[in-house]
Formats: structure tokens, C-alpha cells, sequence
């Protein structure tokens, strides 16, 4: 999922503006409140949590089962002092998928956990066979979205994907975020959607 907002090309920061740093262990409290931040009105996540107090209780924890495994391989990334983050599983880490069903089911009732469950699955059917990054989560800070921070985090990531030939693949729970990554090579796989739920957008990014 994704929540990485930003202006067209044409304003983007400089990437010599923006300084993209790895994500260190004292660090991963911050990476995972700029993403609750990025994520408080995702179309997705609010759908799964409508309630303000049930999204604060559960998606950092979400957070954590969807994304953690990057703090373990040192993939998690921040930008200019926590401005945004994102989370990257490098090819054969996969999210903590135990976790995340543990999660639901403590806190969805029954008809929206099976909904949810149905968009998970859904998803899984479009990740590549094929080696590949796999971006699940990212986003900035609302209060700096549009000044090209998201690209920056894009960028710094997809230029090891190009140095190792390896394709990346993210899901858009935000349509309005589809061009960006668009510009950054993703093509647009399908669409997901499950009884009520909003759409989410699969994208790759082949192999160079």
C-alpha cells in the first residue's frame, strides 16, 4: 500500500534536496508514526479502520507485520529527518502474514475481516513469480506531501533494482498516487476490489 503524495515532475524537489538514509533500530518508532501519518485518510486504510481510536490502537501494528521485516534487512527508508518513509522487502522477504491475520481478526468484525481478507488474497495473485522488491508501504508526512519527497524515497530504491536487474512491484490503495509511480516506471497490473472496498491499484516495474 501506499500513500506518497506528490506534485507532478515538474515539481519535484531536487534529489540533491533531499537526504534518503536507511532506517535504524533506534529509529523504527518514528518510520512507523510518519507511516500512521501518511495513512490517516488512505482511502484503504481508513475503509479498514473508519474509527479514529481503532485506526491509533491497530495500524501501527499493521505497520509492523505489513512492512517490518525491512528494519530487520536494513531496507527501511526515511527521508530528510522522518519527512517520510518507505518500508522495502528485498526479493524472498515477505510480509509477517501470520502477524497481519492475527491482527484482523482482533480487531475487524466479521463482515470487514472478510473483506479484507479477500483484498490480501487478491493481492498476493499479482505479486511476480519472478525475483523482486516489493514496496509495502510508503508515505509522507501530510504536512510535506507535494514537495517530492516520495520521489526521492522512489528513486533511491529503484536505482538498486536497476544495479541488480530485479523487478519491483507495490500496490496503489490510493488512485490518486497511480501517476506518480507511473513516472517512475510502474505499469498499472489491474484492479483490486472486494465487496465494499475501494480500489487498489497493482503495479510492476519490470527488470531493466
Amino acid at each position: 500500500m501506499s500513500n506518497a503524495k506528490t506534485n507532478s515532475a515538474a515539481g519535484d524537489i531536487s534529489p540533491l534536496a533531499s537526504t534518503v538514509a536507511a532506517i535504524t533500530a533506534p529509529e523504527v518508532d518514528q518510520a512507523v508514526a510518519v507511516i500512521c501519518l501518511a495513512f490517516s485518510s488512505d482511502p484503504a486504510a481508513r475503509w479498514t479502520y473508519p474509527d479514529p481510536h481503532a485506526y491509533v490502537s491497530y495500524f501501527p501494528r499493521i505497520v509492523r507485520a505489513f512492512g517490518g521485516k525491512s528494519f530487520e534487512q536494513g531496507t527501511g527508508h526515511q527521508v530528510s529527518g522522518f519527512r517520510g518513509a518507505a518500508l522495502w522487502l528485498p526479493p524472498g522477504v515477505h510480509p509477517d502474514h501470520e502477524a497481519l491475520g492475527a491482527i484482523m481478526q482482533e480487531s475487524l468484525a466479521a463482515d470487514r475481516l472478510e473483506e479484507v481478507s479477500g483484498v490480501f488474497e487478491r493481492m498476493g495473485g499479482y505479486h511476480p513469480a519472478e525475483p523482486h522488491w516489493y514496496l509495502p508501504m510508503i508515505g509522507v508526512d501530510p504536512v510535506h506531501q507535494g514537495r517530492g519527497y516520495g520521489s526521492a524515497l522512489l528513486r533511491h530504491a529503484l536505482l538498486q533494482c536497476d544495479k541488480d536487474h530485479v523487478a519491483a512491484y507495490l500496490e496503489s490503495s490510493n488512485p490518486a498516487n497511480v501517476p506518480l509511480y507511473e513516472r517512475h516506471g510502474f505499469v498499472v497490473l489491474g484492479t483490486i476490489q472486494v465487496g465494499s472496498s475501494p480500489p487498489i491499484f497493482p503495479m510492476l516495474r519490470a527488470a531493466i
